[in-house]
């Protein structure tokens, strides 16, 4: 045993469920949905939020991280809605949004929907776009908690996200993948003093998650995976080898997961 993250004497953190994994991708190819069915299965997962993938392809995704540039391409958010159907809640959609369509495209369709993801990354409007604030505005009036990719780009930084996040207080917004980049720290810093701003920690290293846990407290961190492109099993590890304390793991695995969804804890 070691101490954890906030002094206690710790135990390793459980990885059997309930967990709710805040955020997989599923693109819109045969057998898709069944795949990740089986992956959650495979790693004790008892749930998941699922946003679009397959919106851009990987070599340009990461060729426009270093040089800019952006799709207008819209995301399949129809099958994200067809997977989730009949999975008893099990899968949970989030309307992945093209700021580059009008944003009554995501009015129309809100209600079927649980949140809503922006990504700078895919479609090149930063957080400080007009267009980004009518969607955030939305998302507000359905109770969306929203997803949020930053960049180290003019607009699209941790900072623009707080200052967003402060034009909304009433809408909970999550910082994807530990932040910028897989060691992250400043991120943690810039965040810190805003609650409606969690971190959900994909990709960074386990030190991060540690100093989110620290700084921000349990109750502002939420696991996630990034699934197909990292595998859960990988994810979690970060977590096991932490050896948090278990009502820490119960907070970040699952319950605040459900209180930004608006639900009761299963």
């Amino acid at each position: 045993m070691s101490d954890g993250p906030t002094g206690e004497r710790a135990v390793a953190a459980p990885t059997a469920p309930p967990v709710l994994d805040f955020h997989v991708r599923l693109a819109p190819r045969p057998g898709a949905r069944e795949r990740l069915l089986s992956t959650l299965d495979d790693c004790g997962l008892d749930r998941a939020v699922v946003c679009a993938g397959g919106t851009i392809d990987l070599d340009r995704l990461s060729r426009q991280l270093i040089q800019g540039g952006y799709v207008e391409t819209d995301a399949d958010n129809d099958a994200v809605l067809e997977a989730c159907a009949g999975t008893g809640g099990r899968l949970v959609p989030f309307f992945f949004a093209n700021p580059h369509r009008s944003s009554g495209h995501y009015r129309e369709r809100a209600a079927e929907f649980r949140g809503l993801e922006i990504s700078p990354a895919v479609h090149g409007v930063g957080l400080t776009d007009p267009r980004v604030a009518e969607l955030v505005g939305i998302a507000a009036e359905f109770g969306h908690p929203v997803y949020v990719v930053c960049l180290d780009r003019r607009g699209a930084g941790v900072a623009d996200l707080v200052d967003l996040a402060r034009l909304f207080p009433e809408v909970n917004f999550v910082l994807g993948h530990s932040g910028i980049g897989n060691i992250d720290f400043y991120a943690l810093t810039l965040i810190q003093d805003d609650p409606n701003i969690l971190l959900e920690t994909s990709g960074g290293y386990t030190c991060v998650a540690e100093a989110a846990l620290s700084r921000l407290g349990a109750g502002r961190v939420l696991f996630g995976s990034e699934y197909p492109l990292q595998h859960p099993t990988v994810e979690l590890a970060k977590f096991q080898a932490l050896r948090i304390p278990p009502d820490q793991w119960r907070q970040v695995a699952w319950d605040n997961a459900h209180r930004l969804l608006g639900e009761e804890k299963w």
